[in-house]
């Protein structure tokens, strides 16, 4: 790689570090795995450096990549891994109420299947529209659509998310951290 792709690819890694390892986390479910998975992601990025930078949209490229890293994870493991049972250690406090609603929003994504959370992660987490989903993801905007209908209706079906504050609508997502350090 030459040294100017070098600095350009330098600079769309720390420009993007933080949503990567965010989404990856959301998918994984662990701070430390996630950001091994940002890193495969990235690695694989770089030798085809020259491919994304060059596609329509070098952050939906590496998107895909995120997601079928994180697929493959599943596949050599041929298990089911879920997220943690307690959020990961924040260096600052979290408001009280916000600590609940992720705690039960995290477990809630965890009970969803891994292409589910994906599209649900991507679409309402990541504010992505359902045409960038879908290319992250290799599969129609139908697909997408169908998906998140389905997650979203198991994640209003979920005995964790029915809480007043839940049912009330009082609650922006995105003010919901998932953690302190993404």
């Amino acid at each position: 790689m030459r040294p100017h792709e070098a600095a350009q690819f330098h600079e769309f890694v720390q420009a993007r570090w933080p949503r990567l390892v965010r989404t990856a986390y959301l998918l994984t479910g662990d701070h430390g795995e996630a950001e091994d998975l940002v890193q495969t992601a990235l690695a694989k990025a770089y030798v085809a450096w020259t491919r994304v930078q060059a596609s329509d949209s070098p952050d939906a490229y590496v998107r895909r990549i995120l997601v079928n890293a994180n697929a493959a994870r599943f596949r050599k493991r041929r298990i089911t891994q879920l997220l943690g049972a307690a959020p990961p250690e924040a260096r600052s406090p979290d408001p009280t109420h916000l600590v609940d609603l992720r705690d039960a929003l995290v477990r809630a994504l965890a009970r969803l299947p891994v292409r589910q959370r994906a599209v649900v992660v991507l679409r309402y987490w990541d504010d992505l529209p359902e045409a960038d989903v879908a290319r992250a993801l290799g599969c129609s905007a139908g697909t997408v659509k169908s998906q998140a209908s389905k997650g979203l209706a198991k994640l209003r079906a979920d005995p964790a998310l029915s809480g007043p504050q839940w049912a009330a609508g009082t609650y922006d997502i995105s003010e919901v951290p998932v953690h302190d350090r993404v």
